[in-house]
């Protein structure tokens, strides 16, 4: 299953600070239909993920009925991105 959408980036400053995307409800709603034969430990989805260049691994954390896309530092320094930036992502599910 492949999915690319836009969203703002934001930044949860919790014991462990991290930046996410939000997927948007519409395609979340797609990944609910493929999360029980992919999805692992409490409702992860593992997921190859692109902004620009940049591709990594990751998996997509469900948060509040949606699913949140963590992005790393190395992709946010390489394509130059920071809180409240709208940002354009390709995901892939790994199955």
């Amino acid at each position: 299953m492949d999915l690319e959408f836009s969203g703002e980036m934001w930044f949860w400053k919790g014991p462990a600070p991290w930046h996410f995307l939000t997927v948007p409800e519409e395609q979340c709603r797609d990944l609910e239909q493929t999360a029980a034969s992919v999805s692992y430990g409490w409702g992860m989805i593992p997921v190859t993920a692109r902004i620009g260049r940049s591709r990594w691994t990751t998996s997509l954390f469900p948060k509040d009925g949606r699913y949140i896309v963590p992005v790393k530092l190395a992709v946010r320094n390489a394509e130059r991105l920071d809180v409240g930036d709208t940002v354009t992502i390709h995901l892939t599910v790994d199955a």
